[in-house]
C-alpha cells in the first residue's frame, strides 16, 4: 500500500467519526495555519491544576496558653467578664421578682360542688314529662336535657304513697305506675354518662295535704326517711329532697343525721346533696331556716311575685347573711310552672335573672320553653321535635324562642367565672326594675338589667366607681338592644317587660 492510500483511507475513518470530534485538518484553523494539529473542533482540553496542600491549624500548645492567660491583660478581661456575667444573671433573677410582686395575685377559687355548676330540673311528674312511658322512658330524654347543660335532676317523689294513709307509706319501693328498681337505675346510669346527678324527692306524703302526715307521726315518719335516705344513696341517687322543712325545722337530731348520712356516703369527692324545700316567702324566715336545718339548698318562694326593689331585697337579705347555698326558683313541683306564675312576657326576664343570681337556679320541667299548667294535674311535657306534637306554628316559635334563649343563658353560666361564683354588686334598685353586676378576680363582668313594669320603659342611671362608660350588649330581651351594640350604662333604657346582659373588660 502506497503513501497516498494510507492518506486516503485515514481520511475515510476521519469521515466516518462523529462530525464535531473530528481534527480540524483538512481546512483553515482560523489562526492562518491549515495543517495545525493542536485544534480540535469542539474538542476538550484537559488542564492539570496542581493539588493545594491542606493548611492545618493546631492553635496554640498547653504551654502557649498557659504563658498568656497568666498575663495581667488576659486576668482582667476574665475578671471583667465573670462580674458582667453575674450582674446580668442577678439583674434579670430581680426583675423577675419584680414583675411577680407587682402582677396582680389569682383570687383562689372557692370550693365548688356539682350543684354550683349549673341549673337543677325538677320532674315532678315522671309520667308526664316522659309521655306516660314512665322512669323507663327516661333516659330516652337525658340527650335533650344535656343540651339544657342541667347538672341535675330531681325526680319524683316515685315511693309508694297514698294521700294521708300512713299505713300504705314505703319509702323504699318505686310506685308500680312509675316503674321499678331497674328503671331507676337505668336512669341513673345515663344520667351520670351525661355528668348529670340524680336527686330523689322523697317528701313523705306528697299526695296528702301535708308533706309529713300530722304533728303526732312526724317523728315515726322522720325514722323511715333517715333509713330510706341510707338506702337510696346506697342504690347510687346523688341526693335527696325533702318539701316541708319547716314542719321539722326544730327536729335537731334528724338534720344532724341526714347531715352525717350525706357525708357518709360521699364518695370519689363528689359530695351529695341535701335539698330542702319551704313554703316560707320571707328572706329573713328562708336565711333562719337555712341555718337552722343545715341544708345544702333551699327552694322557697321568696322571688314568687316580686319584682324591681321586692326581688333586689330578698336578694341582697339572703346574700348578705349567707354568699353560699343559695338556690334561686320561681314555683317549684308544688307551686306549679313559672309560666302560670309571671306574665308570658317576663318568662325571658325571669330565666335571665335565675341564671344571673348569685346561686343555683332551680326550674320546673318545661319551664325551658315556657310550660304552662293544667287544672289539678301535672301539665304534659311538649317536645318540639316530636312528630305527636299538636302545637300550632305560632305556639312552637314561641316555645323554640325561650328554648334558644335558655340555652344560651345555661351555656353562658357553665363557662363564665363571675356568673359561677363572682361577687354580686348592686347598682340600682327602682319599683319595678332592678340592676346589678357579678364579677370574680380578674374575669370579665357582667351587667344585668331588668325592667318588670307592664307599659312603662324604665331609665336606668348606672354610675359606679366599677362601671365604665359603656358596655356591650351579649344577651337582650328588648328590640332597641342589639347584641354587640354598646350602650351607655349612665343612661340605659328598657322597655317594658325587658330585660338585658352586658359584659364589659376588667381593667387594674
Amino acid at each position: 500500500m502506497t503513501t497516498d492510500t494510507e492518506v486516503d483511507m485515514k481520511d475515510v475513518e476521519l469521515n466516518e467519526v462523529d462530525p464535531e470530534k473530528q481534527p480540524m485538518t483538512g481546512g483553515d484553523t482560523g489562526n492562518g495555519d491549515a495543517g495545525s494539529p493542536v485544534t480540535e473542533k469542539n474538542g476538550s482540553v484537559k488542564v492539570k491544576i496542581p493539588e493545594e496542600k491542606e493548611s492545618k491549624f493546631t492553635g496554640l500548645s498547653k504551654e502557649e496558653l498557659m504563658k498568656v492567660a497568666g498575663t495581667p491583660g488576659w486576668v482582667r478581661a476574665r475578671w471583667a467578664l465573670l462580674i458582667l456575667f453575674w450582674l446580668g444573671w442577678i439583674g434579670m433573677l430581680a426583675g423577675a421578682v419584680a414583675i411577680i410582686v407587682q402582677a396582680p395575685r389569682c383570687k383562689p377559687l372557692p370550693e365548688m360542688n356539682w350543684w354550683d355548676n349549673g341549673p337543677l330540673y325538677q320532674i315532678g311528674d315522671v309520667n308526664a314529662f316522659t309521655e306516660d312511658a314512665g322512669l323507663a322512658g327516661l333516659p330516652k330524654k337525658i340527650d335533650s336535657m344535656g343540651k339544657l347543660k342541667l347538672k341535675g335532676l330531681i325526680i319524683g317523689p316515685i315511693h309508694v304513697s297514698n294521700a294521708d294513709k300512713l299505713e300504705d307509706l314505703n319509702l323504699k319501693e318505686v310506685a308500680s305506675d312509675e316503674g321499678n328498681l331497674e328503671d331507676l337505675k337505668g336512669v341513673l346510669a345515663a344520667a351520670h354518662k351525661k355528668s348529670i346527678s340524680v336527686v330523689l324527692d322523697l317528701t313523705p306524703n306528697y299526695k296528702g295535704k301535708h308533706p309529713w302526715f300530722d304533728n303526732s307521726s312526724t317523728s315515726r315518719v322522720a325514722e323511715d326517711v333517715k333509713a330510706a335516705t341510707d338506702y337510696w344513696l346506697g342504690q347510687g341517687v346523688d341526693g335527696i329532697l325533702l318539701h316541708g322543712v319547716e314542719q321539722i325545722a326544730t327536729m335537731d337530731s334528724f338534720w344532724t343525721y341526714m347531715r352525717d348520712a350525706i357525708n357518709n356516703h360521699t364518695k370519689n369527692e363528689k359530695k351529695m346533696a341535701l335539698i330542702g324545700v319551704t313554703t316560707e316567702t320571707s328572706a329573713e324566715e328562708v336565711s333562719r331556716l337555712l341555718n337552722k336545718t343545715g341544708v345544702d339548698l333551699l327552694l322557697s318562694g321568696a322571688l314568687n311575685k316580686k319584682s324591681g326593689a321586692e326581688a333586689a331585697n330578698v336578694v341582697e337579705t339572703l346574700y348578705s347573711d349567707r354568699k353560699t347555698n343559695l338556690a334561686w326558683n320561681i314555683g317549684d313541683r308544688v307551686r306549679g310552672h313559672l309560666a302560670s306564675i309571671v306574665e308570658s312576657g317576663q318568662v325571658k326576664l325571669s330565666q335571665l335573672l335565675l341564671f344571673t343570681l348569685p346561686g343555683t337556679p332551680i326550674f320546673n320541667y318545661g319551664d325551658e320553653i315556657g310550660l304552662k299548667d293544667v287544672a289539678d294535674a301535672y301539665p304534659k311535657m311538649v317536645w318540639l321535635n316530636s312528630l305527636n306534637s299538636t302545637e300550632t306554628k305560632e305556639d312552637k316559635e314561641q316555645k323554640q324562642s325561650f328554648l334558644s334563649f335558655f340555652e344560651a343563658l345555661s351555656d353562658l353560666r357553665g363557662k363564665e367565672r363571675s356568673l359561677l361564683h363572682g361577687e354580686y354588686l348592686p347598682l340600682r334598685n327602682l319599683a319595678s326594675s332592678m340592676a346589678y353586676m357579678r364579677k370574680w378576680d380578674q374575669s370579665e363582668r357582667y351587667v344585668v338589667a331588668l325592667n318588670w313594669h307592664a307599659s312603662d320603659p324604665q331609665t336606668l342611671q348606672l354610675i359606679h366607681e366599677e362601671l365604665p362608660r359603656k358596655a356591650t350588649v351579649l344577651i337582650s330581651t328588648d328590640a332597641k338592644l342589639q347584641v354587640d351594640s354598646s350602650v351607655d350604662l349612665a343612661d340605659l333604657k328598657l322597655e317594658p317587660q325587658q330585660a338585658v346582659l352586658l359584659k364589659f373588660p376588667y381593667t387594674p
